[in-house]
């Protein structure tokens, strides 16, 4: 009975912390999981572990260790949320003009002339076609009516 309590709470606690949006054609933001996609999984490593280690022999004082690791974490937490905080919008904001900037020249601009291209470069491979089979294929028929009694005859050396 306490672990149904328990896993009702986290759970309820969990779709607590997912935020609805605005829109009803938006998603929601997951306040839990926040890299949903592990965008950031192997790259982004800044857990005390993965960043400082002291080989076996070279042993810090066990207090510097621990006020170390302290020290290290609390910076990290908190330097994060104070860039967060006043980075983080304006930053969100420049990458979502950016991206919407990109994602509208893509379609606006770039699949348009790429279309455009694709047509031009396919009448053109038409017209190329004909001209070579006007001018290369007569040619080479004659060249090779020319030739076809030409007899190549190997003889072993003396």
């Amino acid at each position: 009975m306490a672990e149904e309590d328990s896993r009702s709470c986290t759970s309820s606690q969990a779709t607590d912390r997912i935020l609805p949006t605005a829109t009803s054609n938006s998603r929601e933001i997951n306040l839990v999981d926040r890299d949903p996609k592990s965008l950031n999984g192997d790259t982004v490593r800044v857990d005390f572990d993965d960043v400082i280690a002291e080989p076996d022999g070279t042993h810090s004082l066990d207090g510097v260790w621990r006020a170390s690791y302290t020290a290290f974490t609390i910076s990290k937490y908190w330097c994060y949320r104070l860039l967060s905080a006043v980075l983080g919008v304006p930053l969100a904001l420049l990458w979502g003009t950016l991206f919407a900037t990109l994602s509208f020249c893509h379609v606006w601009l770039v699949r348009p002339c790429t279309s455009s291209c694709v047509m031009q470069s396919q009448c053109l491979g038409r017209v190329y076609g004909h001209g070579v089979r006007t001018i290369c294929d007569p040619l080479c028929a004659s060249l090779g009516r020319v030739f076809q009694s030409v007899q190549v005859v190997l003889q072993k050396g003396r």
